[in-house]
């Protein structure tokens, strides 16, 4: 313990001694540009101490971790995260009764654990009734067995913690690859520090869904690229280890998501470039390249029958692929550059009180304008390393095959941004050696040193982290909370809430319903729900839903809740409510009265 806290009291004299050294330290004039060594150089002072850089590592993971956990469970679930639960359990949705009115509890069981399920159950389900691979999936089931059940049901804390954790990880992911990239600590130290107070990162890392995971693939994929081009550069054979450490790491990200391909198709780009770049196709390097390629698409091509076999594709996935008419049509480039400012920053714009929402995003514009130039001039300077060229073409890659789905295949992939797991680390590593130059230079025309620029990047970072905790931004898709409010407010019969049923998606829309009413214990109304089956006649889940009223006992009130069918409700019983009622996200929603 005495080495322990000796070596902690030595931690915090080098980062007093690093701060002072800085400011007595000359510093460039306002026409120099600091070369890589000169950015990294005054940093390596104090690695003398060989427990400096490992407990400013673990600060970083420490905080982190600590955003990542906190309100882990304050928000409730979501479609996709109900599928994770479902199928990580190893159970199914199709047991749960179509076409007739249903208990909250019967809903409710595909979130029950059974002690006979296995990852072969896990599979069978998985493979037949959406569309993901089953790295993650696995993990989860093997996972939430630790944890024991809510009121029967699978806990939300333990499934969301699996992604945290993942979450959590990639901060000592980012500083490897940052180290890796540049042999730069201070540059490894900054993505790392912002890496942990990411809005996207910590939004991603909230949910139970797989993208964490994806993630820290991707950043080990990165590496292997950043080795391969650098034994390009030299013209020197890739180890064979490397090459099949770059498949194995790419076979595991294919089977975590499909879109892992997006980041493979990136690093092809720049390969490509590189390629022609050089002139040569035969060096030494290209031969054990290509290998790599080769296997990787053996790994991936083993899940194109079985996601064609897949019925439920399509109909998944329907959402990121609606017409476009007008205006609509430059969307995408607004939900694009969204997702990209909320990799750094992101105040509480989704707040409910008008006057929170302006204020944000004044203050957000004015960062935005204040760090522009910041970022600009830091990326000029770095783009002399081969290494930020590579992590510009990933990103630039990437974005140009997002907006190629997005425009010629009409898949708009800038709709969920979610999906940009598949360049994020390579940003936050370019934040990182952008903001590293400024670190270290200082013009005199700047009135905030290079030290406080960054601590305001990273507070605003922190804030941002906060924002999405406290879900004032990123908000989540569907607030079944609130919605039971109504509920409870308005009907004083026993309510039945009848939806359109297509695929999972709906029966998640109403799980998240039925699981606050058990959750919250709630003794009034009691409540049933309709999954009124949809097919190609739109009007049959209406006749269903007419057909299966006629034998409710009355009063109830009739809740049409995200009904994607005609609602005439042919009872003379059945009054339609006339006061207005507040808006619930993910729930459009009318009420009859039936007397």
């Amino acid at each position: 313990m005495k080495v322990f806290f000796g070596s902690a009291s030595k931690f915090y004299k080098h980062i007093i001694l690093f701060f002072s050294d800085f400011a007595n330290r000359r510093v460039p004039l306002a026409d120099e540009t600091p070369t890589p060594n000169q950015i990294s150089g005054n940093w390596h002072f104090v690695t003398n101490n060989r427990w400096f850089h490992p407990l400013l590592l673990l600060l970083w993971l420490m905080i982190g971790l600590g955003l990542r956990l906190t309100n882990l469970t304050a928000k409730p679930p979501w479609t996709d995260e109900f599928s994770t639960l479902v199928f990580s359990l190893g159970n199914s949705f199709l047991p749960v009764p179509l076409d007739q009115a249903i208990a909250p509890d019967i809903l409710l069981q595909p979130l029950q654990p059974q002690a006979s399920a296995s990852v072969a159950d896990v599979w069978a389900h998985l493979s037949h009734e959406t569309n993901h691979p089953p790295m993650y999936f696995f993990l989860a089931h093997w996972w939430m067995q630790l944890f024991p059940s809510q009121q029967g049901l699978v806990s939300l804390w333990g499934a969301r913690s699996l992604s945290a954790i993942f979450g959590a990880a990639s901060i000592p992911a980012i500083y490897g690859l940052g180290w890796l990239t540049f042999r730069s600590r201070l540059i490894a130290h900054i993505a790392a520090a912002i890496m942990a107070v990411s809005p996207y990162a910590i939004f991603l890392a909230q949910e139970a869904r797989h993208y964490t995971l994806a993630i820290l693939w991707v950043i080990a994929s990165f590496a292997c690229l950043i080795i391969a081009t650098r034994h390009i550069q030299h013209r020197t054979q890739l180890p064979i280890t490397t090459a099949l450490t770059w498949v194995i790491i790419n076979a595991f990200g294919i089977a975590t998501h499909y879109f892992f391909v997006l980041t493979l198709g990136s690093e092809a780009l720049v390969l490509i470039f590189l390629a022609w770049r050089q002139r040569t196709l035969f060096s030494p390097p290209w031969w054990r390249i290509y290998a790599v390629a080769a296997g990787t698409a053996v790994s991936g091509i083993v899940w194109v029958p079985i996601f064609l076999q897949n019925n439920y594709g399509d109909k998944l996935t329907d959402w990121i692929q609606q017409p476009r008419q007008g205006f609509e049509w430059l969307n995408p480039f607004f939900q694009a550059f969204a997702a990209w400012v909320t990799m750094l920053f992101l105040l509480p714009i989704e707040s409910p009180q008008l006057a929170i929402i302006l204020i944000s995003g004044l203050v957000m514009l004015i960062f935005f304008i204040w760090f522009l130039p910041i970022f600009i001039r830091g990326i000029k300077i770095q783009l002399k390393q081969p290494e930020t060229q590579v992590l510009w073409g990933i990103i630039l890659s990437a974005i140009a095959l997002f907006f190629v789905f997005t425009y010629f295949l009409g898949i708009d992939l800038t709709r969920g941004a979610r999906y940009n797991f598949v360049y994020f680390p390579a940003v936050i590593l370019l934040l990182g050696a952008s903001l590293a130059v400024r670190w270290q230079s200082q013009h005199n025309n700047y009135k905030i040193t290079g030290k406080q620029a960054i601590a305001i990047v990273w507070l605003m970072g922190f804030c941002s982290a906060v924002t999405v905790i406290c879900n004032l931004g990123y908000q989540k898709y569907y607030r079944p909370d609130l919605f039971l409010q109504v509920i409870r407010q308005t009907s004083q019969v026993p309510a039945v809430i009848a939806t359109t049923q297509i695929t999972h998606v709906q029966m998640g829309e109403m799980m998240g319903i039925a699981r606050e009413w058990k959750i919250q214990n709630t003794p009034a109304p009691s409540l049933q729900f309709i999954l009124a089956h949809q097919d190609q006649d739109p009007n049959t889940p209406t006749n269903t839903l007419n057909n299966i009223l006629k034998h409710l006992p009355k009063p109830f009130d009739l809740w049409l809740v995200n009904f994607r069918a005609p609602t005439a409700v042919e009872t003379e019983k059945c009054l339609a409510e006339t006061k207005s009622l507040p808006a619930v996200n993910g729930y459009e929603y009318k009420i009859y009265h039936c007397q």
